[in-house]
């Protein structure tokens, strides 16, 4: 129908619109962030004069983000000598197309009515009908299972650019890549599981929506309240899973200048940078979704706030979706600005110490939760 047509089109244009705000934003965050922990003001130069004045519109340096998306796009595209040019000129959509698709199954909101959101508007409301749509592009009943699959398909990506390139650092940062990689892809698998053990589905709107309660009558059913030791060991393993300081060797500019995408320029060197910020946000949402309660908030429903004792604090239903967006933006970006902060507060590790912490650390602690949970889901079911 059309109408449908419409709502996933305004879904799709709204979850490109945040990634790619996200992407941007990340950097200047992460730019201040280095700036404040070493004593500089940080980027400020870039900025929009409008036209016909004096005035010039610097906003903190946010334009640099745009100044930076410019600069790649006008830059030769340098290629080395002998390479091959098919997995070359791939390798980099290989890793960035992925990266966009995994928000499609996230859910950012809870059911939106189109007919009581335009209530005012009688006509747009007749026309919507009776229909409701979920907040989430694609809402599949495997959902997790599809963050875990395009989040694999990123190693064939790096393997490929560090292989196409024909440079010994190229393929050295992308052996280490994929090993990392899917070394850490396990513990997170591992520690996803305990929850799938509680909520009984792989369903991310489900998981969501489990989490809508409270526990002991005032505390938040979050899934970090449930698994709090899987909640650490499944932020540190995405951390370290899109290479990030301190788990960046793949890309140790003091040992491999730049790593797998040594021999890149231009956009395609433009595409691996933005992708892991976005990898960045994405993280933060799919922790916020599974962790953190998604887009809810305690005492919240579709009709507005229900305290204890009856109280109730009576919403509209576009205020509701207001708010949950609001809420799961912010929940995004306070553990995004989280990942940021790590990069300026802990060194790099050697990359013996960064698969033996996979392995002998974080591995047997991760089997022993999933030991622990399934233990006591049985016993509470029996």
């Amino acid at each position: 129908m059309i109408q449908d047509l419409v709502i996933y089109a305004a879904y799709i244009g709204y979850a490109l619109a945040v990634l790619l705000t996200f992407g941007t934003v990340l950097t200047w965050v992460e730019r201040k962030q280095a700036a404040v922990m070493s004593d500089r003001i940080g980027a400020n130069r870039a900025y929009i004069r409008i036209p016909f004045t004096q005035y010039r519109m610097i906003w903190l340096g946010l334009f640099h983000g745009i100044a930076d998306g410019l600069k790649m796009l006008l830059k030769e595209d340098w290629k080395p000598q002998s390479y091959d040019w098919y997995a070359y000129a791939v390798a980099p959509w290989v890793v960035f197309t992925p990266v966009l698709l995994v928000f499609a199954v996230i859910p950012f909101g809870g059911t939106l009515d189109p007919a009581k959101l335009f209530s005012d508007l009688p006509a747009v409301s007749a026309w919507f009908g009776d229909r409701t749509y979920p907040m989430q592009i694609a809402r599949l009943d495997a959902g997790l299972l599809i963050v875990f699959a395009f989040g694999g398909m990123s190693i064939i990506g790096t393997m490929l650019a560090g292989w196409s390139s024909s440079n010994k650092f190229s393929m050295l940062g992308a052996v280490r890549a994929g090993s990392q990689m899917i070394s850490y892809e396990l513990i997170m698998g591992l520690t996803v599981l305990g929850l799938i053990l509680i909520y009984g589905t792989v369903d991310l709107t489900g998981i969501v929506q489990q989490q809508s309660s409270t526990l002991l009558g005032f505390l938040p059913a979050w899934g970090v309240f449930h698994q709090p030791f899987a909640a650490t060991l499944f932020l540190a393993a995405a951390i370290a899973e899109n290479k990030r300081i301190p788990f960046d060797l793949p890309e140790a500019e003091s040992e491999l200048i730049a790593g797998f995408y040594t021999e890149y320029s231009a956009m395609k060197m433009g595409l691996f940078m933005f992708a892991e910020f976005i990898e960045i946000a994405i993280v933060a949402a799919l922790f916020t979704t599974l962790f953190l309660g998604g887009y809810n908030l305690p005492f919240m429903t579709d009709a507005g706030f229900v305290f204890p004792g009856d109280h109730v604090v009576p919403m509209s239903h576009g205020v509701v979706v207001v708010t949950q967006m609001v809420v799961f933006l912010a929940k995004v970006l306070a553990i995004a600005s989280f990942q940021i902060l790590i990069r300026w507060s802990l060194p790099r590790f050697r990359y013996d110490q960064v698969l033996m912490f996979a392995w002998k650390f974080m591995l047997p602690l991760a089997l022993v939760n999933l030991c622990v949970t399934a233990v006591l889901a049985w016993s509470s079911h029996g």
